[in-house]
């Protein structure tokens, strides 16, 4: 298998839409709920339209009940404006101060895999990685390469 990925050294590296989708993420990081990690992740998609929708993780005491911030944001997309693709998804993470590596789990894939056969595209995710690099990959199966497939 072939992961098609790209690493850009800084933001302001990134084309211009890439790098304000990640500075939306970045700004979802502040709104996050996360008082026991006290790990904030924040994300945004872009939509077909331009749209972007923020999201970040909600914590609960019973730990299961809460929610990354990858599904708050493409969750809330949906709900709002069901007939728009997601063609995009920023992830960056928030800790003690710095802005940290975040990458999207098992769960968020699966659910990222979904958008991509709902709308029949593909989906580029930007990463925020260690030391303020962004890593761009295209398609969610270089993020998950068996993933559920419902024949939508």
């Amino acid at each position: 298998m072939i992961i098609d990925y790209v690493e850009y050294g800084s933001l302001a590296e990134l084309p211009d839409d890439a790098r304000r989708l990640m500075e939306c993420a970045m700004e979802s990081a502040h709104k996050a709920y996360a008082p026991y990690s006290k790990f904030h992740v924040g994300a945004a998609v872009l939509l077909a339209d331009g749209t972007m929708v923020q999201g970040s993780n909600q914590e609960n005491i019973a730990y299961p009940s809460g929610l990354c911030a990858e599904r708050t944001a493409l969750f809330s997309a949906s709900a709002q404006h069901p007939e728009q693709a997601v063609v995009a998804l920023a992830v960056v993470g928030h800790f003690e101060g710095e802005y940290t590596e975040a990458l999207p789990c098992g769960a968020c894939r699966q659910v990222m895999a979904e958008y991509e056969l709902r709308y029949g595209n593909k989906l580029t995710v930007y990463c925020y990685l260690k030391g303020g690099r962004i890593r761009r990959i295209e398609g969610v199966e270089s993020l998950l390469p068996f993933g559920f497939d419902a024949d939508l």
